[in-house]
């Protein structure tokens, strides 16, 4: 999987509908192979990442967990303090 798709689930405040649609642009880019599609391509990619957007939002939104919501700063740090380890 593109690691540029973050795990949006189950975060305190909820993801943002621009945080899904990135995540859905980068799903289908990762799919399709082109960051930009070309005008031939445009309109159907385009339309790939609409429908996995709307897909991707219902999901996230219908997800349950009986774990307590993560806090968006904690997981960041964490993840800052994994990549300074790998890449010291």
């Amino acid at each position: 999987m593109c690691r540029n798709i973050k795990t949006l689930h189950n975060f305190e405040p909820p993801a943002t509908r621009e945080e899904i649609l990135a995540s859905s642009l980068q799903f289908v880019r990762k799919l399709s192979g082109f960051s930009k599609p070309s005008k031939a391509n445009e309109e159907v990619f385009n339309r790939a990442v609409e429908q996995v957007n709307e897909a991707a939002t219902e999901l996230i939104r219908s997800l349950v967990s009986n774990a307590p919501p993560r806090d968006r700063e904690i997981e960041a740090a964490k993840a800052k303090a994994r990549s300074a380890e790998r890449y010291a």
